[in-house]
């Protein structure tokens, strides 16, 4: 019998399954005239380019509108847009706020800012949302609020982290900065809890290059949001006229008439994305090693800005994820590891010493001791894939299942 040989992997010096030369993947931004023309009809227009033209107005509240909230609105960054929300909540020194630990340096660094502190609570390893059942384990007498970021897209647990949130009278924040257009049980995030934040940075499914909102039912938030955007006018005071502490996070009028063009491709790409995703996780699901996210008919919509999925390595020949990884790049296939766990950063060390900090209200907590198991496993193997794959086609979904299947007959 003749033996059958294992192909030789790119990383070794084979032929990758996508050359990505000859079959590049979908590229990002999206755009054509009619950006062009909206920029160029606010350059024409005769109003001023900033906070409170028509564009900014409009878009505020189409966006709200789109993601089923009453009010918006919009500033300079997603980072800007958790810091406004906790001030416009009246957050500060001595409070503290629960975070989950695996989400950007922003949903933790916000509350710093307002000089209280953070309260790292794990996450549930089959979503990579913050596990709702752990939340009140950690509540104080401190507990102000909850951050629960709905992570690569996916809609977290809004029935459990409600429910707790509301037992103990917390405000919820939403941090949707990747789920434009996701949806829990027919609502879109960001109007589900007290405040919700997006961002619009470049990688984002909604993007300006940069920029953020605010988004709530409640009409209070939101006015305390407008003050603290604003550099603490109201909307009914005098132009030089200051009530409260605020900042100018105030976005532009290019950013949102850019911004309204591309929420026209919004729905489609999101309908594509979530297309490509059911029939990749349909290939990925026969492969032994690959831990897809859990299924929840909860979530009405996923913005799958990131498609994820864990790697078991004894599957794998017995090989670490960094291998993984280089060598489904070298395949074509672009993909990366992610995140750290939040509390390992050199900031929460240094805020632990109490270094630069005014606020001594609050407790200690020494963030680089802290141990939060299912965080630190999903950090050691967790792959990412960005939104932009997903605007392909079928045939692409099909590259990257068969790039791991690859790897995984070279490694068995």
């Amino acid at each position: 019998m003749t033996a059958i040989r294992t192909e030789t992997l790119a990383v070794d010096g084979g032929t990758p399954v996508r050359d990505t030369k000859q079959k590049p993947w979908p590229r990002w931004p999206v755009f054509d005239e009619t950006e062009e023309r909206a920029l160029l009809e606010v350059l024409h227009s005769g109003e001023w380019w900033y906070v409170g033209g028509p564009n900014g107005v409009a878009f505020e509240q189409e966006f709200a509108a789109f993601q089923d909230a009453k009010y918006g609105v919009a500033c300079t960054n997603g980072t800007a847009a958790l810091e406004i929300a906790l001030r416009a909540l009246g957050v500060g020194c001595g409070d503290e706020v629960i975070v989950p630990p695996y989400t950007f340096v922003a949903t933790a660094s916000c509350v710093l800012s307002v000089s209280a502190t953070p309260v790292f609570v794990d996450i549930d390893g089959d979503t990579l949302n913050l596990d709702p059942s752990l939340i009140e384990a950690a509540i104080t007498p401190r507990t102000r609020a909850v951050i629960v970021v709905h992570m690569a897209g996916r809609p977290a647990d809004m029935d459990g982290v409600l429910e707790v949130a509301r037992k103990h009278n917390l405000f919820v924040i939403e941090d949707a900065a990747q789920a434009h257009a996701a949806a829990w049980r027919g609502t879109r995030v960001g109007a589900l809890g007290d405040l919700g934040t997006f961002s619009f940075q470049a990688s984002k499914n909604l993007n300006s290059g940069e920029g953020g909102i605010l988004l709530s039912n409640n009409e209070q938030h939101a006015d305390a949001a407008w003050s603290v955007m604003n550099v603490g006018r109201t909307r009914s005071g005098r132009w030089y006229e200051h009530s409260v502490l605020g900042s100018n996070f105030r976005i532009t009028e290019f950013q949102t008439a850019l911004l309204r063009a591309q929420m026209k491709r919004l729905p489609e790409q999101t309908a594509r994305r979530n297309e490509n995703a059911e029939v990749l996780r349909a290939q990925l699901a026969d492969i032994p090693g690959i831990r897809l996210p859990a299924a929840d008919p909860r979530i009405t919509t996923h913005a799958y800005h990131i498609f994820t999925f864990r790697y078991e390595p004894a599957a794998f020949g017995g090989k670490p994820l960094a291998d993984f990884i280089r060598a489904l790049n070298a395949e074509g296939v672009p993909s990366s590891a992610g995140y750290v766990p939040l509390y390992k950063e050199a900031l929460f060390a240094r805020h632990a010493a109490r270094q630069g900090s005014w606020c001594q209200a609050g407790r200690r907590i020494d963030y680089p001791n802290l141990s939060l198991p299912v965080c630190e496993q999903v950090c050691k193997d967790s792959v990412w894939m960005g939104q932009t794959m997903l605007l392909g086609t079928k045939e692409d979904m099909d590259d990257i299942a068969a790039a791991i299947r690859k790897i995984q007959r070279a490694w068995q």
